[in-house]
C-alpha cells in the first residue's frame, strides 16, 4: 500500500509538472503489476528490463533463465552500469536480442540512457530498443562498441578520481570540489556538454580552443598519474564532510530534496529556447 501511494504521488507530481508526456497518471499506474512468476511476466513481452545488482554471475543466471522462456522477438535489456553485455550473454540462444539500456538515476528526471549492444546484438534489436526508449521520453546515447564502464561512468569516474587526487594531495577540501561543480562546471554542463563548452569558449570555435589550450591540457593531464584507491585518510576526510553536510539520518530527506531540485531543473530545461 505504501509503495502504491508513493507511486501515485510521484505520477501526479510528474503530470502537474508536464513531465509525463501528456499521459494520465491513473492510466500509467494501471499498467503496473507485480508477479512472483517469471514465466507469466515474460509471456508476450516486447522488451524485458533486468535490474538486478551489478554482479556478472547473477546477471548471467537471470539472462540464462529468461533465455529459456522468451520468444524469438523479445528484447532482453539489462540495466548494467559497467559490465558489458558480452560478459553474460555469449552462450544464449537469443543473444542477438540482448542489449544494455543503462538509465541515469533517477530516470524520470534524468532522461539519458546508454544503449550498449553486444558484438552479436542484431541491428533490429538495437533500433527497436532505441525506438522504445524515445517513445517513453528517454534520450538514448548509443555506444558504437563495448567499453568497460560505458560512457557515463567513464566520464564520472575520471572526475571522481581527479577530485579524490586533489583532496588527497592537499590542494583543496572536499567541499571545494562540490562547489566547483555546483557553482561552476555543473551549471554549464547541465545544458551544454564539455565539447560545446569549449567550442563557445574560443572565438574561433573548437579548433581555435585546441590550438590555444591543447598543450596545457596535455601537460596537466600527464600529471594525473595512476588511479587512487578510495580508502584511508582521504576517505575519512570526505566522509567527515559529507556526514556533517548530508547526515545519514536525513538520507531519505536529502534524496527527496535532490529529486525535487532535479524536477525543477527538468521543468526549466523544457523552457530553454532552441539555439539560434
Amino acid at each position: 500500500k505504501q509503495w502504491y501511494q508513493r507511486r501515485v504521488r510521484e505520477l501526479r507530481s510528474l503530470h502537474e509538472s508536464n513531465l509525463l508526456l501528456g499521459r494520465d497518471p491513473a492510466e500509467c499506474l494501471s499498467r503496473v503489476s507485480t508477479s512472483d512468476s517469471l514465466p507469466s511476466v515474460v509471456e508476450g513481452a516486447l522488451l524485458l528490463q533486468e535490474c538486478v545488482p551489478e554482479d556478472v554471475e547473477l546477471k548471467r543466471k537471470v539472462f540464462t533463465e529468461l533465455d529459456s522462456l522468451v520468444s524469438d522477438t523479445t528484447i532482453l535489456s539489462s540495466s548494467s552500469s559497467c559490465i558489458v553485455p558480452s560478459k553474460f550473454t555469449e552462450s544464449l540462444t537469443h543473444r542477438s536480442n540482448c542489449i544494455i539500456s543503462h538509465p541515469v538515476n533517477p530516470p524520470h528526471y534524468c532522461p539519458a540512457v546508454e544503449i550498449i549492444p553486444a558484438p552479436w546484438t542484431s541491428s533490429h534489436a538495437k533500433e527497436k530498443t532505441i525506438s522504445i526508449m524515445k517513445q517513453i521520453g528517454m534520450k538514448p546515447v548509443v555506444a558504437k562498441k563495448e567499453c568497460d564502464g560505458f560512457i557515463l561512468n567513464r566520464l564520472q569516474y575520471a572526475v571522481l578520481q581527479e577530485a579524490w587526487r586533489l583532496v588527497e594531495d592537499g590542494v583543496c577540501d572536499p567541499q571545494d570540489i562540490d562547489t566547483v561543480m555546483t557553482s561552476g562546471l555543473g551549471l554549464r554542463w547541465s545544458f551544454i556538454g564539455p565539447f560545446e563548452t569549449i567550442h563557445l569558449n574560443a572565438p574561433g570555435g573548437v579548433k581555435d580552443y585546441a590550438e590555444r589550450y591543447s598543450d596545457g591540457i596535455v601537460r596537466v593531464s600527464n600529471q594525473f598519474g595512476e588511479p587512487r584507491p578510495m580508502t584511508g585518510e582521504t576517505l575519512d576526510k570526505v566522509t567527515e564532510y559529507l556526514e556533517g553536510d548530508v547526515p545519514l539520518e536525513k538520507h531519505q530527506d536529502n534524496l527527496r530534496w535532490r529529486d525535487g531540485v532535479l524536477k525543477q531543473l527538468a521543468v526549466f530545461k523544457q523552457s530553454i529556447p532552441d539555439k539560434p
